[in-house]
């Protein structure tokens, strides 16, 4: 009779590990994927001049935001209000992001295009029944069409991770996802397999918004989150790292993202040895992604500010992040007033109007030889002795039909920002494990 029991009891012991191994077996354990994100201007014929107006007013949108976000001082930012004062002369939409990413939702899996954002952590898009929804190039996503859509209850893990969220009248978690300005979603949060890469990848929780304010939104279907927090996508797919290669303003091959196994930089890829520096975390915007910046130099001029130039204050305003949605980089007044001054003392070249461009340092190239031109070397130092050695075109633009050539840093209060001009054709890893951030020069086109 014992002999009996034990046998049943292997019996069930053995049908429950095989449901237990066939349920595992379903998830797919993500280890890499590569995937490519494409700038937001590069289908649209745009001239130089264009592309460099359209990447300055977007910046100056996305500091605001950030900054707002930073200082908690909402920012207001008019289509005309730039940082320079100049009135740009292209139409161009405000920015939350200067990359998307082609991805599908649900089953049957649809295809959409989202912003990617390494300075939020929501993973969104518009869902029908739309209350307030702006354009878009596909077709909205309708939750009832979809086998594998299920809303999350109030008492989700993943609902009290949300900065901000209600419980509607049949418990489904309600949310509403501020950027700093006008910029909005609002809906309920529910799980969804994505398909990233013909990866399908089931459960990812992410925002269904009916009612979505903001026309910095319009390039894409969405948003995808990759900041720090525990609803942005990486931290869902549990990836310990990430990193992306971008490429030049005027270069429209895509950008590679690698997520995962696949993120670290190849020896025989990189043209300069691999820099690495900490990642520090501001308890006041836990999505960000800061690092210490020690000093800069231009040229022959090593400029050393005190570590609260740059430091995270107490109030959690300050500090400097690394950003893939901003391209232009923004200093702390007094870091960038240094840098001005350096900048015109070596500069052979008299300076020249920037707003037409949205710039505020230019200089006036000559007519003829401007490909001999010398400028200043510009590093930026960080903590850990990791040195981001620019090459000229990473921090320099030429307007080659006003001749002028302007610096792509300007001023800000209350954040800086590494933007994307300066880190175009470096590879960038972000290792959230051991909270360091890698980088070496790379051709992204060739990675």
């Amino acid at each position: 009779m014992e002999a009996v029991r034990l046998l049943r009891l292997l019996v069930v012991v053995v049908i429950a590990a095989s449901c237990t191994t066939g349920a595992l077996a379903a998830t797919p354990q993500l280890k890499g994927l590569r995937m490519h994100l494409t700038h937001v201007d590069a289908h649209g014929n745009y001239s130089r001049l264009q592309l460099l107006q359209r990447a300055a007013r977007r910046s100056h949108h996305r500091m605001s935001r950030l900054v707002a976000r930073a200082t908690g001082v909402p920012v207001a930012l008019s289509s005309k209000a730039v940082a320079s004062g100049g009135d740009l002369q292209v139409p161009v939409h405000a920015g939350n992001g200067d990359f998307l990413m082609d991805l599908a939702i649900g089953t049957p899996a649809l295809a959409y295009s989202a912003i990617v954002d390494t300075g939020s952590d929501l993973v969104w898009t518009q869902c029908k029944p739309c209350v307030d929804c702006f354009k878009q190039s596909t077709a909205v996503f309708d939750p009832s069409s979809s086998s594998t859509y299920a809303t999350l209850p109030c008492s989700s893990s993943f609902c009290n991770d949300l900065p901000t969220s209600t419980c509607t009248s049949a418990s489904k978690c309600g949310y509403t996802y501020t950027y700093g300005d006008a910029s909005s979603t609002q809906g309920v949060l529910a799980t969804e397999t994505f398909t990233l890469a013909k990866t399908k990848l089931p459960g990812i929780a992410f925002g269904c918004g009916d009612t979505n304010e903001g026309d910095g939104f319009s390039q894409g279907a969405g948003l995808v989150g990759l900041g720090r927090g525990p609803l942005s996508l990486v931290s869902q797919l549990g990836l310990e790292k990430f990193s992306y290669c971008l490429t030049s303003l005027d270069d429209t091959s895509k950008s590679p993202l690698l997520l995962g196994s696949v993120a670290d930089i190849s020896e025989s890829a990189a043209t300069s040895p691999v820099q690495t520096t900490p990642l520090i975390k501001n308890p006041s915007q836990p999505s960000f992604y800061y690092v210490s910046l020690t000093g800069l130099t231009v040229g022959s001029t090593h400029i050393t500010l005190p570590r609260s130039a740059f430091a995270i204050q107490d109030d959690g305003t300050g500090g400097v992040i690394v950003d893939s949605g901003t391209s232009i980089t923004y200093l702390e007044m007094k870091g960038y007033r240094a840098l001005k001054k350096a900048f015109v003392a070596q500069m052979a070249l008299p300076t020249a109007d920037g707003s037409g461009i949205g710039l505020d340092l230019c200089f006036q190239a000559p007519a003829k030889g401007v490909d001999q031109v010398s400028v200043p070397k510009l590093v930026f130092h960080f903590d850990g002795s990791a040195d981001l050695d620019l090459p000229a075109e990473n921090y320099m633009a030429l307007d080659s039909g006003s001749g002028a050539l302007c610096l792509t840093v300007m001023g800000s209060r209350g954040l800086s920002i590494i933007g994307n001009f300066q880190q175009q054709n470096f590879q960038f890893v972000y290792d959230v494990g051991p909270d360091k951030l890698s980088f070496a020069a790379v051709q992204c086109n060739k990675l």
